[in-house]
């Protein structure tokens, strides 16, 4: 790995923030006790400062990031629910809180260590890489179903089905407010939020192609139950399109003022996939963890709302199920 480069302008939005947590919010991933082991290399108009040090607007940042130490993958237990498991695939319910594989600021405690524990020989199958197996991701505070390739092959197979976006996949959440329309579809793009480095935005025009397509399930007491169903997979999509919608998910702090003991309010509760040697796609679900029924509890939900198998219902896109309901 080589040094990373990073040059900022500071407009009036930081002006007088710590220059330690302005790159914080503007470099992902990176976190004050690193920039502070490399002060060294931080400049402000060419001079060295150091982190505590207050940013005017107008002023030229830069800053040099060493590559991180190499770090071993070494096995950990790690709490997860196996859903299938084959020669070639293991599903897995993930639970919230659970960081998918190891990056900057999580070495240690992830689904990929977890993994390793389970099964040595995956490292032997994708030596050398950090995120063995990992075919796509949740966000650490979302629950719920992934599917893991135990070998190279397998996950290249896999990996052009999410390339081709013919994987179904259905989020169940909760989220504050109710969408105007009782469904519809939220397209455009995604980009970087240029206020909060942290955060994605909804764009018209530039960025990521982004599409979701959700329908409302249940209503009460000032909250929505909604069913959501990506086309795409872009960074943090469905908060950002909830919040597009102006319904943010019950308990993202990061996208809205909303918080709630029982943490992120979104589960992936299915994942509709075409396995090797099989001629059919395989439909995998996970039941809403006990949070939710916690929260729907405590949020006022109707008894049928709470006590219903949110699960077992099949990813089909609503598009594809509006073209089956037109008479012939």
């Amino acid at each position: 790995m080589t040094d990373q480069t990073f040059h900022f302008t500071i407009d009036e939005h930081s002006d007088g923030l710590r220059l330690d947590v302005f790159l914080t919010e503007h470099i992902p991933g990176v976190s004050r006790t690193r920039i502070s082991r490399d002060a060294e290399r931080l400049l402000v108009n060419g001079v060295s400062q150091k982190p505590s040090r207050k940013v005017r607007t107008g002023e030229q940042v830069d800053f040099v990031i060493r590559p991180p130490e190499k770090q071993d993958l070494i096995p950990e237990p790690v709490d997860f629910s196996v859903v299938h498991e084959d020669s070639r695939v293991l599903v897995v319910d993930k639970p919230a809180g659970l960081v998918v594989h190891p990056a900057a600021g999580n070495w240690s405690g992830t689904l990929v260590h977890g993994l390793l524990y389970r099964d040595q020989d995956m490292s032997d199958s994708f030596e050398g890489s950090f995120r063995p197996g990992i075919v796509h991701r949740l966000d650490k505070d979302t629950s719920g179903l992934i599917i893991i390739a135990k070998d190279p092959q397998t996950h290249e197979f896999l990996q052009r089905q999410f390339a081709r976006r013919v994987v179904r996949k259905r989020y169940i959440a909760i989220v504050t407010g109710r969408p105007r329309e009782a469904r519809g579809t939220v397209s455009g793009y995604i980009i970087r939020d240029p206020k909060n480095r942290k955060r994605f935005t909804h764009h018209n025009r530039q960025g990521k192609e982004a599409v979701t397509e959700y329908r409302i399930a249940a209503t009460f007491a000032g909250f929505s139950l909604v069913e959501l169903f990506p086309h795409t997979g872009r960074t943090h999509q469905l908060r950002v399109h909830m919040k597009h919608l102006g319904c943010p998910i019950l308990g993202d702090s990061l996208y809205s003022r909303s918080r709630d003991p029982e943490g992120l309010m979104l589960h992936a509760a299915a994942l509709q996939i075409l396995l090797p040697e099989t001629t059919e796609p395989t439909l995998f679900c996970s039941p809403l963890p006990e949070r939710f029924t916690r929260c729907l509890q405590e949020h006022g939900a109707p008894q049928d709302v709470v006590e219903r198998d949110w699960s077992g219902v099949q990813p089909v896109w609503l598009s594809e199920a509006r073209t089956q309901e037109r008479p012939r």
